[in-house]
């Protein structure tokens, strides 16, 4: 594995730090992710820190960096595997490289509408094979958190399946997310994001998916006539911790974090949805016209785009991947009756 200068500096201070941090705790992980300390994901680990915390007398402390302070996403999954961080939170498009098998949440319609019934897939065998996936590339994992459900905009309509035909959407370099799109009879363009307000501004790609608080913030709505609320998507966060770091915890320590984790995600999935109503009124208010899909139509999309992109999940992920799509289509007719 190559090793970036911040993960080898960190490695360093870790070693150096070692006898002190003994005597200051007796167990502390330093956890870091991506988002701002205003977000969801910050606060919510915010909350996670403070009731393991009282739930072992300060035995256990979690320390919370935001905003990339301790490297960027692939920086903290690999300090995670090597120990030399405790924990991460990261989002579950950014783990592919380590583990094809979480693409699974690529999959358009993964989840369905029903908030509750989503939180039940993720509490199930099929939350609990996604998780398992993740140990034996060197990390241990403790829950799923969502972090969003993902809309479309396009600078023409997109308010039915037969408009996407032809059409042009940019996409993060995926296979599954690709073949969504396909499946549309549209094609998809993999972009960096940092480029993609200047590729809708000047036609290299008609539209584009993302969560709406993200439309809103990155202001698609000045280059783009048209938003469809299909929830096809779901972003999705991993929490991971490093395996040694937690197999020294006591087992009833294991017990309280992983209690946590699942105790505040609805708390977490409030603030996103107060984000996303915020962020709809934004998009609103700019004049776009906005297209909802109900229930009728989101089955119709649903079965035009799973399959395929499905398939493409299946045809990368490795030994893991068709166990994980055996568990997940057993869980989702049984949990939503489809």
């Amino acid at each position: 594995m190559r090793l970036t200068p911040l993960v080898l500096a960190l490695a360093t201070a870790a070693v150096m730090a070692t006898p002190f941090a003994a005597v200051a705790q007796q167990f502390t992980a330093r956890i870091g992710h991506l988002e701002s300390d205003q977000q969801p994901r910050h606060k919510g680990l915010l909350m996670v820190a403070d009731l393991v915390k009282e739930r072992t007398n300060g035995d256990v402390v979690f320390e919370i960096f935001p905003a990339g302070q301790l490297g960027q996403a692939r920086e903290m999954n690999e300090g995670v595997q090597l120990g030399v961080i405790e924990g991460t939170v990261s989002p579950a498009a950014f783990l592919a490289g380590f583990n094809p098998a979480v693409s699974i949440l690529d999959v358009p319609f993964v989840y369905p509408s029903d908030r509750a019934k989503a939180a039940e897939l993720r509490d199930g065998a099929f939350g609990q094979a996604v998780l398992d996936s993740f140990a034996p590339l060197g990390f241990h994992a403790v829950a799923l958190w969502p972090n969003g459900r993902k809309a479309m905009t396009s600078d023409a309509e997109i308010s039915n399946l037969a408009d996407f035909t032809g059409q042009r959407f940019r996409v993060m370099d995926s296979a599954v997310l690709i073949e969504q799109f396909n499946a549309l009879g549209a094609s998809a363009i993999s972009l960096p994001f940092g480029e993609l307000y200047t590729a809708l501004q000047t036609g290299i790609v008609d539209g584009q998916e993302n969560a709406l608080d993200t439309i809103a913030a990155m202001k698609y709505f000045e280059v783009q006539k048209h938003l469809l609320i299909s929830e096809h998507g779901a972003n999705e966060d991993v929490v991971l911790f490093n395996p040694a770091w937690w197999a020294s915890l006591p087992t009833d320590y294991q017990d309280v974090i992983t209690q946590a984790f699942v105790e505040v995600r609805p708390e977490v999935e409030k603030i996103k949805e107060a984000a996303q109503a915020t962020a709809l009124a934004t998009i609103k208010d700019s004049g776009m016209d906005v297209v909802e899909l109900d229930d009728a139509q989101r089955l119709a999309f649903r079965e035009a785009m799973y399959a395929p992109s499905r398939d493409a999940y299946l045809a990368g992920a490795g030994d893991a991947g068709p166990a994980i799509v055996s568990v997940y289509e057993d869980e989702y007719a049984r949990i939503t009756g489809e």
